[in-house]
C-alpha cells in the first residue's frame, strides 16, 4: 500500500533523519564540494600533481568564479587580480557575524578568510564547516590543497611577510542580482 507523500515520515526512522538533512542542504555548496574534491585528486598535500597554482586560484576556482571545463583549465591568478576580486565580489564581515553552526553545504552565504592587507592578499582559505576539526579549505605555499584548521594557518602565516594573528580577516560572498540567501523567507511590510 502506498503512502501519501505529504504524510510525515516518523522522526526516528533513518529516512527521516535523511529527509532532515537533505532539506537543509544547499545546491551551491554540493557543486562548491564536488570542485574541492575534484582540487583535491590534482593537487593533494600528499601527492600534488599541480602545485604551482596559487591559493587564490584554488579557493576561487572552488567557489566557480573560473568559466572553464575542470581545474587544469583555468589560468592562474596574480595577487592584484585577487585582490580585486576580492574587492569587487566580497564584504568585510565579523568573524563573531559568522553562525557558529555554518556548513558550506548547507548555508548559502560562502565566506573567505584572507590573510595579510585585503589590497595585497598572502593568502585565501574558504570557510566549509564551522564545526569541522579543519574548518578551511585553501592550498598552501609549495604544497597541495587541503583542510587546515585556525591554529595550522595561524603557524603557517604568522611572522611572513609581516603578517600577525590581526591580519586573518574574514569575507562575505556578494550575491549580485541575487537575493541573499540571509534575506530569503523573510517577509518586510513597508508602511506609508
Amino acid at each position: 500500500m502506498l503512502k501519501s507523500l505529504n504524510e510525515r515520515i516518523p522522526e526516528t526512522t533513518p529516512a527521516a533523519q535523511l529527509q532532515v538533512r537533505m532539506g537543509k542542504m544547499d545546491h551551491d555548496g554540493i557543486l562548491v564540494m564536488e570542485r574541492i574534491d575534484e582540487i583535491l585528486t590534482l593537487c593533494d598535500r600528499n601527492h600534488p600533481l599541480y602545485e604551482q597554482v596559487s591559493s587564490f586560484s584554488v579557493v576561487l576556482y572552488a567557489l566557480g568564479y573560473f568559466d572553464c571545463q575542470d581545474f587544469m583549465s583555468f589560468h592562474d591568478i596574480s595577487v592584484f587580480e585577487a585582490a580585486q576580486i576580492l574587492q569587487e565580489q566580497f564584504t568585510p564581515v565579523d568573524q563573531n557575524d559568522i553562525s557558529l553552526d555554518y556548513r558550506l553545504t548547507e548555508s548559502g552565504e560562502r565566506y573567505l578568510l584572507v590573510v595579510g592587507d585585503p589590497l595585497f592578499p598572502s593568502h585565501f582559505a574558504l570557510l566549509v564547516d564551522n564545526n569541522g576539526e579543519r574548518p578551511y579549505f585553501s592550498k598552501l605555499p609549495l604544497f597541495g590543497a587541503g583542510y587546515d584548521s585556525r591554529e595550522e594557518l595561524l603557524t603557517e602565516f604568522c611572522g611572513k611577510e609581516g603578517v600577525t594573528p590581526h591580519d586573518f580577516r574574514f569575507f562575505r560572498k556578494n550575491w549580485t542580482a541575487k537575493i541573499p540567501p540571509s534575506a530569503l523567507g523573510r517577509i518586510y511590510i513597508v508602511k506609508d
